[in-house]
């Protein structure tokens, strides 16, 4: 084939069309935030595989059957959450890329889909080693069993709604309100597997825990840098909505943070006291799970330290009546679809 010579139209080179919006094109990767790079960079060092944790030392022979499946009932709360998690965060990557963040956020979204997807395996695979079937495709035969199977479709049947909510909000709220849930989810948690690394009896767990809280407090730098850059020059308006979500973010994340407010939560009359009850034989299983009253505890520290933040951008913060923490009464504002589950 002949060389081809370079064509320079007389009239000039035809612009292109415009690509409609929001569209992942053009692609360009400035970056404005270099913490948000570095946060990134650490995160590809600290990689880890769960398929590495010692699964063969975790034995259901080292529990009774209603300690197994009272750990199984604890994963499977867990996974309300962590199992939403890389959905969640690969809807906000595509939107990342849409909106033509800056490319330090994409990539750190990116990072916490991953983290996301570890903590949901380790789900899988401690219910799949302890209660073949679980969480819901198993048959119950005891009063118990019975209990943690309703129990978690009741559950599930709220992660349904919540994630219908969170596809709604994808593209009408900003980063500061979205992310603004995931502030407090990252601050509460981060304390929360830290303790439970320290408080499990077995060395499955305690590993487990100690990777998922490394990442959850680097999930938490990676969303405060963000907030901090889209937090001046909020509106009023917008501050309020931030105050609103910060109590919807504590109703929402109470299931596994602590327990689940009245009000909220579409469940059944026993689903509570079912829950303390299973809660408790997987806590007598050597789990690690934190005590009423820790929990508690854990979530008012993460209160304060959220209180001590938001304030300083002028942002007010809701009473919190079930941890006796006082401010602005918005509980009558919220509705269920108001809950943008990020965690």
């Amino acid at each position: 084939m002949a060389e081809q010579e370079l064509i320079v139209p007389a009239e000039g080179f035809w612009p292109a069309p415009a690509v409609p919006q929001p569209n992942i094109y053009p692609m360009e990767w400035h970056v404005d935030t270099p913490k948000l790079a570095a946060i990134y960079e650490k995160s590809k060092r600290t990689l880890w595989n769960p398929a590495d944790l010692p699964w063969d030392e975790l034995s259901p022979k080292d529990f009774t059957a209603e300690q197994r499946l009272g750990i199984m009932y604890w994963f499977a709360v867990l996974a309300n959450f962590d199992a939403s998690g890389p959905a969640v965060f690969a809807r906000a990557t595509i939107h990342a890329f849409e909106q033509h963040e800056e490319d330090p956020v994409r990539k750190c979204f990116f990072s916490i889909t991953r983290d996301e997807m570890n903590h949901e395996e380790c789900c899988q695979r401690t219910i799949a080693k302890l209660w073949p079937g679980g969480p819901l495709d198993w048959t119950p035969r005891t009063d118990l069993e019975n209990a943690a199977h309703n129990n978690i479709a009741w559950l599930y049947h709220n992660g349904g709604r919540y994630w219908n909510g969170y596809n709604n909000a994808v593209g009408k709220y900003s980063l500061a309100v979205l992310f603004t849930s995931f502030m407090m989810g990252e601050m509460a948690a981060s304390t929360l597997f830290r303790g439970m690394s320290s408080g499990t009896r077995h060395p499955v767990f305690a590993e487990m825990f100690s990777r998922i809280g490394r990442d959850e407090s680097r999930h938490l730098q990676i969303c405060m840098t963000i907030l901090e850059n889209e937090w001046p020059g909020l509106t009023e308006d917008v501050k309020a909505l931030i105050t609103r979500q910060l109590r919807a973010g504590f109703v929402f994340l109470s299931m596994i943070l602590w327990e689940p407010p009245e009000g909220f939560w579409d469940l059944p009359p026993y689903f509570l006291p079912n829950h303390r009850v299973l809660m408790a034989r997987a806590r007598d299983g050597g789990l690690g799970v934190l005590s009423f009253d820790e929990q508690a505890d854990n979530w008012r520290v993460a209160m304060a330290r959220v209180r001590a933040i938001v304030q300083r951008w002028g942002i007010e913060f809701p009473a919190i009546p079930e941890l006796d923490i006082e401010g602005v009464d918005v509980a009558a504002d919220i509705n269920p679809e108001d809950i943008i589950p990020v965690f």
